[in-house]
């Protein structure tokens, strides 16, 4: 009997110059055997040396010996300049990532890992529209529910309310329907892609001390701990609001599954100070299982041979186990 085809994770290649390549050739080798994968991007682009294959399908990723990355050839405008972002190349950047969706939605891959993205280059180049990948993925699957972000490792799991805004607009962005939703897309994700049956949320203050009373800010007693009380008194095992800078020491963290903050750098220093190599980007309320690692291009490094695959590796781990393949 023929084996069935294989639906693997699709790593998309993002921006040539960074160090996307690299580290997506770094975790095929640190995951070999382990999890089946294909890159999408452009050959030219891999770094000088690495032994891979074209495949027409995901699914002919079995067909691909052990050492060699099997690969989803797609063509761009140009060269990989590495250390810098070449705006011709910004089209296919994009395409990459629709094609991919395409893929896992019709069911030929399992997940996608996508590598970063430089929105300079994608807007200058190509006029990309949307603050980033998450926004763009969340247009791709159609709209129907907003794309919240996860930052995920075994030591925290962190979702900010509000993201890429400036902080005096928080206040503003932040409201009862938005935490709302945030949370109860946490709450499913966490049952749905994580396993967890009986998920414990605990959710950040705005203020500091989550506003002392009132004496530091009154979000929390207007609306965000009625909030609170209001989803626990549904049969939500959530608690909050709390104070962020009590929130992080291990004795708190095993109190529960996952943390809700109300803005960026809330949620992702803890995981970054926490677990910076391991951490792993991971879009809630897509569709599809898509995960990404917790860095940028990284120029800086680009080409050098020295980009740390972990994180690309976890992530390219952890959405092999959301998808139930690993």
């Amino acid at each position: 009997m023929t084996a069935a085809p294989v639906a693997p994770v699709i790593i998309t290649c993002g921006e040539p110059g960074g160090i996307g390549p690299e580290i997506a050739v770094g975790a095929f080798r640190a995951l070999r055997g382990a999890v089946p994968l294909v890159w999408m991007g452009d050959p030219r682009h891999l770094p000088e040396g690495t032994p891979w294959q074209a495949v027409e399908t995901p699914g002919a990723v079995g067909s691909v010996p052990p050492d060699k990355l099997p690969v989803l050839a797609h063509s761009f405008a140009g060269d990989a300049r590495k250390g810098a972002a070449d705006p011709s190349n910004a089209q296919g950047v994009i395409d990459v990532i629709a094609r991919a969706v395409g893929l896992v939605t019709e069911g030929a891959a399992c997940a996608i890992c996508t590598a970063p993205i430089h929105k300079k280059a994608l807007i200058e180049g190509a006029d990309f529209q949307y603050p980033g990948h998450t926004e763009y993925l969340g247009a791709l699957a159609g709209g129907s529910q907003r794309a919240v972000m996860m930052l995920a490792s075994d030591a925290l799991r962190v979702v900010p309310a509000t993201i890429h805004i400036a902080l005096q607009e928080v206040p503003q962005v932040l409201t009862p329907e938005l935490l709302r939703e945030t949370i109860t897309i946490t709450h499913s994700a966490l049952q749905d892609r994580f396993g967890i049956v009986a998920p414990r949320i605990a959710v950040a203050g705005l203020n500091p001390h989550a506003g002392e009373g009132g004496a530091m800010g009154r979000q929390e007693l207007d609306w965000i701990a009625p909030l609170i009380a209001e989803m626990a008194g549904s049969g939500m095992q959530i608690t909050g609001p709390l104070p962020a800078d009590t929130m992080f020491h291990a004795a708190a963290r095993a109190r529960y599954d996952a943390a809700v903050c109300m803005y960026h750098d809330q949620a992702l220093i803890p995981i970054k100070t926490l677990d910076f190599d391991r951490g792993v980007n991971v879009t809630l309320g897509l569709p599809f299982v898509r995960t990404s690692p917790d860095h940028g291009t990284a120029f800086d490094i680009a080409g050098k041979g020295i980009a740390n695959p972990t994180s690309m590796t976890e992530a390219v781990r952890l959405a092999a186990r959301m998808a139930g393949i690993a």
